[in-house]
């Protein structure tokens, strides 16, 4: 299965890619998120894109789609660890009490270009492997104790997923880095 990260913007697109934009732009209308002048305008847009970047002001303040249900995981104390090869869902909750933390999403298989994790450690501590290209906000979590420890990369590599980290951490610890470093 093919991975759903943000493309190239200069590339060119598939038929498939314009009927995806087409199918979002007709959520939107239905639902109530643009008028019938701007679908018809980014619709017209779509119908015409020949590249990633060309879509992206057809989609721009666009609802996600629907992400699906929110996957639980909850461990009062040992260690909750993926490796490599695990299927990482939309948005995942993590809550530990005690536990100890360890994902890595540089080998995972990641099919959204957006991830939402929220984290929720009382006192145990979270160490969380990036892919190389995939870019982080943690600005959502409070940390109360110790603030995350982010290494960024050197260079910027741009195309993959965005990571978004939520929730609280009272006497936990972050550790963030790139596969690699």
């Amino acid at each position: 299965m093919t991975s759903a990260m943000p493309q190239d913007m200069s590339s060119r697109i598939s038929d498939d890619h314009r009927d995806t934009a087409i199918e979002r732009l007709q959520e939107a209308f239905a639902q109530g998120y643009i008028n019938q002048e701007e679908m018809d305008e980014r619709l017209q847009m779509a119908l015409t894109a020949k590249t990633h970047g060309d879509l992206v002001p057809v989609l721009e303040a666009l609802p996600d789609k629907d992400t699906g249900p929110t996957v639980e995981i909850e461990a009062r104390g040992g260690r909750i660890q993926r490796g490599s090869g695990w299927r990482v869902p939309r948005a995942f909750k993590i809550e530990s009490e005690f536990g100890k933390v360890e994902l890595d999403l540089s080998q995972a298989i990641i099919e959204h270009p957006v991830i939402d994790i929220e984290l929720r450690l009382e006192y145990g501590r979270a160490r969380i492997v990036l892919p190389r290209d995939a870019t982080v906000d943690y600005e959502e979590l409070n940390a109360e104790w110790k603030q995350p420890v982010y290494k960024a990369r050197r260079r910027s590599i741009t195309g993959g997923p965005h990571i978004r980290i939520s929730g609280a951490m009272g006497y936990g610890r972050l550790k963030l880095r790139h596969r690699g470093r």
